[in-house]
């Protein structure tokens, strides 16, 4: 079988602070296009869509700096979530032509552990490139965390940060289905704007134009909040604290102002977590991906119908995965963040 090349994204070495496009390289690698002999249970993919996620700055950490297990290696591909096609199958639930979501490598082809793949794309009179937001992992983050664990009463005040996020942009949307008063913070007017008409919050404001973000909270919330779905931490969490009614809950789902900080912004109001019962839960969607099917259908109806919209920032090409990966810390994307290595 003769060998193809193989573009791959790969990290040069480990990073402190702020991620560079150069801290990234793309070269050409080869890879022989069958499964090597004995090798049970792995795929051979054609990756086709890459999802480009804030959780992947940790990743690029020293190990021992890392709080995932799961560092990446310096000189080595960059690993994420995707959506890829079997080329061919050493396991007895995948055959060629499959469609798959699953943790993959940056690159057109990957060899993979068939255990990497979290499920079998069935739905496919969707847009393919859905299932690395809507209905991949940000669409069951946003899912859990909003029903899960923030236990949403109708009429109740919600408070979204990094708001037209992958993850945002829906946990608004789903806030408003259940009948909730919702607010979102955003980095730009373009933002604000599209939370405000096309994702349907209530409320929205530009946390850059506010020098007093705990005056904002109080304008937006005078009776303060139920529930706070946090993405970003730092001076944020510390003002909603400041705003949180009685057995508030705060899901806290990532805090993207820390990440690229080498001394991390410390919270003062923490107070306020016992007078007001605050119950603040931390969790990683891997927690739920026992709920991918009641999620499912919940949000094809709303998806077909209409009813949830997404907006996807597409990046065409393996070549712009450094630009498209590193944009995201500094808000340069305009919804989720996708990279398309191929279109079948």
């Amino acid at each position: 079988m003769a060998e193809v090349k193989n573009k791959q994204v790969i990290l040069k070495d480990y990073v402190s602070g702020f991620p560079k496009e150069s801290d990234l390289n793309i070269i050409d690698s080869t890879i022989t296009l069958k499964i090597p002999q004995g090798s049970n249970d792995v795929l051979l993919l054609k990756n086709l869509y890459l999802s480009c996620d804030p959780y992947m700055r940790n990743l690029m950490n020293k190990p021992q700096d890392s709080l995932s297990s799961r560092a990446f290696t310096p000189q080595s591909p960059l690993a994420g979530y995707g959506v890829s096609k079997v080329l061919e199958s050493g396991h007895k639930d995948y055959k060629e032509g499959d469609l798959v979501y699953g943790v993959t490598k940056w690159e057109e082809y990957s060899l993979i552990p068939a255990a990497q793949v979290i499920f079998k794309i069935e739905h496919t009179d969707v847009p393919l490139s859905y299932y690395t937001g809507i209905l991949g992992t940000p669409g069951l983050t946003a899912y859990a965390g909003f029903f899960e664990l923030g236990t949403p009463k109708k009429g109740e005040n919600v408070f979204v940060s990094a708001a037209s996020g992958a993850v945002g942009q829906l946990v608004g949307q789903f806030a408003k289905l259940h009948g909730c008063y919702v607010v979102g913070s955003a980095g730009t007017k373009e933002k604000v704007d599209l939370l405000k008409n096309k994702f349907g919050y209530d409320e929205a404001f530009n946390y850059k134009e506010e020098p007093d973000l705990n005056a904002a909270l109080k304008r937006y919330f005078p009776e303060g909040i139920d529930i706070y779905f946090e993405n970003v931490g730092g001076k944020t969490l510390d003002a909603v604290l400041l705003n949180m009614r009685i057995h508030g809950r705060i899901p806290v789902c990532g805090m993207i102002s820390q990440y690229n900080l080498t001394q991390h912004e410390g919270v003062t109001n923490l107070a306020h977590i016992i007078y007001k019962r605050i119950r603040i839960q931390g969790f990683i969607v891997a927690d739920f991906h026992h709920l991918y099917a009641k999620f499912w259908e919940f949000i094809l109806p709303h998806v077909r119908e209409g009813k949830a919209v997404y907006v996807e920032d597409i990046a065409e090409g393996l070549e712009k995965g450094p630009a498209a990966l590193v944009g995201i810390f500094s808000g340069q994307n305009v919804g989720k963040q996708v990279l398309v290595v191929a279109r079948e």
